[in-house]
């Protein structure tokens, strides 16, 4: 069997990842302006890490010989527009599995702060207001998952704990999880009404841009809460200003379309929104689960064994 050689790049010193092979020679690059190396040896190209695609995509193109390009995000749709300068038989692998704890952590705390209040107690606390009165509790609640990978498993196994009346899984296709049944996206129409909460977790593809537009929002429930923690444009933006601004809905968004949301756009002040600024993954769970990543995949890619988390192969 030969062993893979060659450049590889990463967005973190190498010598604070346990465990790389050393058959390579490590490249570390976080989107600065001068590239580290010249890219044409790199054979592995672990993309940075929140960094707009025009950073991302730069030194593709003078990659001849990359075999893998590794994002460190689940969704890859930043990278999906650079891959046209790549030869055929490169590899896409995404981060499946690091983000997630953290997001899962993010989307349980958008629930319950918007639930019980925190937003309006926070400005209450600015006030000194002492804005008592009876709040929301997830326990009892309906809640729905729309994508149920490995975010939206990790969802579910952190709504265990809080006694929830039902909770529904939804993903692109049916199929059967450890916790029960997956329905497929079709059956969203009549899974929708029952829903107190609907959480967003699906990646951004063709068939989820615009997934909660005016239909899908139109079919919750009076005063059922939206939770966004996929991508900002599976939300329809001007739809859901409308469900909010009339109070039929609640939000608590992540993600926001457009994304950074802009100074003065209507969702900042709109009613019954919550917004974080797009931090599911950005935690202290991050590095450590995105170091274990690229050793494993490292490790696989050395030894001439398949990587994970193969999202596609460029023709």
């Amino acid at each position: 069997m030969t062993t893979a050689t060659g450049d590889v790049w990463l967005p973190f010193p190498a010598d604070e990842i346990d465990g790389l092979p050393d058959t390579f020679r490590y490249r570390q690059w976080d989107g600065e302006d001068e590239f580290p190396a010249d890219p044409a040896p790199c054979v592995f190209y672990v993309t940075p890490y929140m960094k707009s695609s025009e950073v991302t995509l730069r030194p593709l193109a003078a990659m001849p010989a990359l075999r893998i390009v590794q994002t460190l995000t689940a969704g890859v749709d930043h990278v999906l527009g650079g891959l046209g300068a790549l030869r055929p038989g490169v590899r896409l692998c995404n981060a499946r599995g690091v983000h997630d704890a953290s997001t899962a952590e993010l989307a349980l705390t958008l629930v319950l702060a918007s639930l019980r209040g925190l937003p309006g107690m926070v400005r209450g606390q600015d006030r000194e207001e002492w804005r008592g009165g009876f709040y929301e509790a997830l326990a009892d609640k309906s809640v729905l998952i729309v994508g149920y990978g490995s975010v939206g498993a990790a969802v579910e196994d952190r709504l265990l704990a809080f006694e929830c009346g039902r909770i529904t899984r939804v993903a692109r296709s049916a199929r059967d999880s450890a916790h029960g049944p997956v329905y497929a996206l079709a059956d969203l129409p009549r899974l929708l009404p029952d829903a107190d909460v609907v959480i967003l977790s699906t990646p951004l593809t063709d068939a989820t841009r615009g997934l909660a537009g005016a239909g899908f929002l139109g079919r919750m429930k009076d005063g059922a809460l939206l939770v966004n923690v996929a991508r900002g444009p599976v939300v329809d933006t001007k739809s859901l200003l409308a469900e909010l601004e009339s109070g039929r809905l609640r939000a608590a968004l992540d993600v926001t379309d457009p994304e950074p949301l802009p100074a003065g756009h209507p969702l900042w002040h709109a009613p019954n929104v919550l917004i974080t600024p797009h931090v599911g993954g950005s935690s202290t769970a991050f590095e450590p689960r995105a170091k274990r990543l690229i050793a494993r995949q490292l490790t696989r890619f050395a030894a001439g064994e398949p990587v994970e988390n193969t999202v596609l192969v460029t023709e």
